[in-house]
């Protein structure tokens, strides 16, 4: 049994000589034991022995990973707070981690900066739960299938909080601007809960007319209204036992909130045109890139509803405030792109990259997608230089800046170019960057017929 102890003790797991020493000197603290040992089995035989506060481990160990070490530990020790550093944490080692129960996630390359404080924070929380005792849950493993790429400190914290909500059955939020990939966080969600084997629906809300959104939310009965040529199951139903992600909840009229509501409490409903009562046990995900609060004060959304869905609230940050993220996610959609279309691979200057990360991107990761498809459709070069990055100023300008608007679009404008076809197709593009691809959508922007548009942005028109 382990040795009881009024000070705090440290242990540090790494095959890393020079690494043991510097961290050993770095963390040196007053009533702080710091003890070391170069791989995953003696460190298992030292918590053995020793009540161990907290554990600093590597992942790259020997004779098993620190993510197995991790596992071992917390059987052996589930008051031990662990934190793992990794050279370049994936998001599934991010995810994988947390759920089974890392206090952190540490990139190596940020010791230097984040250890110390990450480690007293871990001392003091280790003080505060000395007497509870924390059960370890067995979560699913990461099978790759959740694509959220960035190693920014800010979409880590995502990633822990993704960990750590998706076991329960809580309703949760997920609120950001468009184009941020608050669908994907959805999808991770439910691929790391228990729900996991049933299945994810997904409906946009505001993408269906508010004369059908209730169908496709309940379903119908048999000539219920026009067009019931049969009944149809809603997506409630459809979602039981699984998850139902209801995209852009913003943007869902007051008459389908009050039904909605009562599914939150009761997980019942009827279908449209029928008296039956059905139950439905879906886990509720919704997302939003308006501000409900201020839609529920401006009487646009019930604040009954409001607190039944944001139970637990996950915030995902704009491209902009996660700079460091931006290289990884352009070389990502560069490698899908060339290799979907057979291309020879496309790489991009260093200019290139400073360029994408001085650019506030009020798309998000849809419009740093759209920048990069668009480059790689245009260069003639395996290298993009800033020259070659199409990038489109920021929406939501004021009329009084639109002269200066057009100025700076015809600077940019390619030397020889047919410059009003070139700004035409370049707005064109913008608008249905805006309308996520959807050009029905765009060409009511426009004002134009789908096919004009399409010429427009072909270049033909």
């Amino acid at each position: 049994m382990p040795e009881d102890s009024t000070e705090d003790t440290l242990l540090l797991v790494d095959p890393d000589l020079d690494f043991l020493e510097w961290a050993t000197q770095h963390l040196a603290a007053e009533n702080l034991r710091i003890l070391r040992c170069d791989n995953a089995a003696n460190a298992l035989k030292v918590l053995e022995n020793q009540s161990i506060g907290v554990v600093v481990a590597g992942m790259n160990l020997e004779p098993f990973d620190g993510m197995e070490l991790l596992r071992r530990i917390l059987q052996q020790s589930p008051q031990t707070l662990v934190i793992l550093t990794v050279g370049f944490p994936s998001t599934g080692q991010i995810i994988e981690a947390t759920h089974h129960g890392a206090h952190d996630v540490l990139r190596r390359e940020s010791l230097a900066f984040e250890l110390r404080h990450i480690v007293e924070s871990a001392l003091q929380t280790r003080e505060q739960r000395r007497s509870a005792s924390q059960p370890v849950t067995e979560l699913p493993k990461y099978d790759g299938r959740v694509k959220i790429i960035g190693v920014s400190r800010a979409l880590q914290e995502v990633f822990k909080r993704v960990g750590r909500v998706a076991k329960s059955d809580a309703p949760v939020l997920i609120v950001g601007e468009s184009g941020t990939g608050k669908e994907l966080v959805a999808k991770a969600l439910h691929e790391y809960s228990p729900r996991r084997q049933k299945e994810m629906i997904t409906i946009n809300c505001g993408a269906i007319p508010d004369n059908l959104l209730e169908s496709e939310l309940f379903g119908h009965e048999k000539g219920s209204f026009t067009g019931a040529i049969a009944r149809r199951e809603g997506r409630f139903e459809q979602a039981d036992g699984g998850t139902l992600f209801l995209d852009e909840i913003g943007d869902m009229p007051l008459t389908i909130q009050v039904k909605l509501l009562r599914v939150l409490q009761d997980g019942s409903f009827s279908r449209v045109g029928s008296n039956e009562t059905i139950i439905s046990d879906a886990r509720i995900i919704a997302a939003t890139h308006t501000n409900l609060a201020e839609a529920v004060t401006a009487g646009r959304f019930r604040e009954d509803l409001y607190y039944r869905l944001n139970v637990v609230e996950i915030r995902i940050p704009p491209l902009r405030e996660r700079p460091e993220d931006i290289p990884l996610l352009a070389d990502f959609f560069l490698q899908r792109i060339t290799k979907k279309n057979g291309m020879a691979r496309i790489h991009l200057a260093v200019e290139a990259i400073n360029t994408l990360q001085s650019h506030s991107w009020p798309g998000n990761v849809r419009e740093l997608e759209n920048t990069i498809a668009r480059a790689c459709a245009l260069t003639s070069s395996n290298i993009l230089l800033p020259a070659d990055i199409p990038l489109t100023s920021a929406p939501g300008r004021s009329p009084a800046l639109l002269p200066v608007a057009i100025d700076q679009l015809i600077n940019v404008a390619p030397t020889g170019v047919d410059l009003l076809a070139w700004v035409t197709r370049e707005i064109a593009g913008r608008v249905v960057e805006r309308a996520a691809g959807d050009l029905k959508e765009a060409s009511g922007v426009l004002n134009l017929p789908a096919d004009a548009l399409r010429k427009i942005l072909a270049g033909t028109f």
